[in-house]
């Protein structure tokens, strides 16, 4: 496999991946016939590299026109893949399209023919009806975590989509787990199955389970973020109004926590989640919109507050923690009347709690807003030169940045951010003045 692995040396090296794992070796080797691919892995195992390494392969530099497409279920999944690709350093341009975004900002995007779109049915739909994108060229199409796709009853713009692609030569589909049946608008043409599902090192995942007393399960939600401590945790619930009671609850006693679920704004949902990445917040709650697409990393917890209504969902879930050679945690919350459910294919131990728990210690993180982002020509070294230039802070006083399209977050050690703010507030960043402050 030296042959495949080769060519992306450099590309591995501005990942800091050393080698390609069985599953992306795989890939590239099926990439080689003139067939569709259907692979089959875990969240977490590397599918994103393992589709976008066969899709460089397919892409011509020297074509000046968009040549690939990747539809997605989320726009989290989307701005990670993108993410991804531009860390990948190809040369290549790439634009994401995705609801709750400006559509005037992503025609500009894509006036110049991006060489890969990657964004969610709904909204790629619509640019290709508007006559935004150009089809002709596009030969290769991913359609990544399909099953979910399905799911949400993308079916019409899918078929639209697709039929509207009418020079596609591969199509790539990924998912975590089997799907039953493929619909025939795909036009998958004898599909290669690369099923590395059974790879996953299951004896990261340790499962576990504890009865609650009581039908409302928050005070045993308590006892296990208690035993958590500083360690990450994402706590999932079945209905987007169970989320904003249980923080409010949570918050209420003593549990710093931020929220996630798919009817916020999205910037709240960039800012949560952002919080929780650097470490702001070290509980999520959340639906399961957050069970896909997070490149969240080291989650130690997850916490089963509803039990998830099907087989693939408790997958999905668990998916998050005990990533690639991490190890973690997964604890589902028994009702008075609920039992172990069936899909839960071995005998799982009760949590072992300890004689005495204390609230957690506040995180040592705040999170500072910036009124600014990418289009505004705002990058990571200019946010680090100003908090340690003009608010006097040192290197280790500041955690992750994460820099959006117009917007901007930084971790700032809690003890810090009072005298950062005071220092810097008639400062500009690159001649601007810009709204800064404490993320809400």
């Amino acid at each position: 496999m030296q042959k495949e692995q080769g060519p992306f040396g450099e590309i591995l090296a501005r990942l800091k991946i050393e080698a390609l794992n069985n599953m992306q070796l795989a890939a590239l080797e099926a990439n080689q016939q003139d067939k569709d691919i259907v692979l089959i892995s875990a969240t977490g195992s590397g599918k994103t590299l393992a589709f976008l390494l066969p899709l460089l392969e397919l892409m011509d530099p020297e074509n000046r026109a968009t040549q690939a497409m990747v539809i997605v279920p989320s726009r989290e999944l989307a701005l990670q893949i993108d993410q991804v690709f531009r860390s990948m350093g190809t040369g290549f341009t790439a634009t994401c399209c995705y609801g709750g975004r400006l559509r005037e900002t992503e025609e500009n995007n894509l006036s110049q023919a991006p060489a890969l779109i990657i964004g969610t049915a709904g909204r790629l739909a619509d640019h290709l009806r508007r006559g935004n994108i150009k089809p002709e060229h596009i030969r290769t199409l991913v359609l990544d975590e399909f099953d979910k796709s399905l799911e949400q009853g993308y079916e019409e713009e899918l078929s639209f989509i697709i039929g509207s692609l009418s020079n596609l030569q591969k199509r790539i589909l990924t998912s975590a787990t089997r799907i039953a049946e493929i619909p025939a608008y795909v036009g998958l043409n004898e599909p290669l199955l690369l099923d590395h599902s059974a790879e996953t090192k299951k004896e990261a995942l340790a499962i576990q389970w504890i009865r609650s007393e009581e039908k409302d399960k928050l005070e045993t939600l308590f006892t296990l973020l208690c035993l958590a401590g500083d360690r990450s945790a994402i706590v999932f619930c079945n209905h987007r109004e169970s989320v904003e009671r249980i923080s409010q609850w949570l918050s209420g006693k003593g549990i710093v926590n931020v929220y996630y679920h798919g009817s916020m704004e999205q910037r709240d949902r960039e800012m949560a989640l952002c919080k929780f990445r650097n470490g702001t917040s070290n509980v999520l709650i959340t639906t399961d919109l957050a069970a896909r697409g997070l490149d969240i990393p080291y989650i130690r917890y997850i916490i089963h507050y509803h039990l998830p209504l099907t087989a693939e969902a408790f997958t999905h879930r668990n998916g998050r923690t005990a990533r690639m050679d991490a190890s973690g945690t997964a604890i589902l919350i028994l009702g008075p009347e609920e039992n172990i459910p069936g899909y839960v294919q071995q005998d799982i131990p009760p949590v072992a709690l300890p004689p005495r728990l204390t609230i957690p210690d506040k995180p040592k993180w705040s999170t500072l807003f910036i009124a600014a982002g990418k289009k505004d020509k705002i990058n990571k070294v200019d946010i680090v030169g100003f908090l340690t230039n003009k608010g006097q802070l040192k290197k280790e006083d500041l955690g992750l940045i994460e820099v959006k399209d117009f917007m901007s977050f930084a971790a700032v050690r809690k003890s810090k951010i009072g005298f950062m703010l005071e220092k810097i507030k008639n400062e500009k960043i690159k001649n601007k003045k810009l709204k800064i402050g404490i993320a809400k």
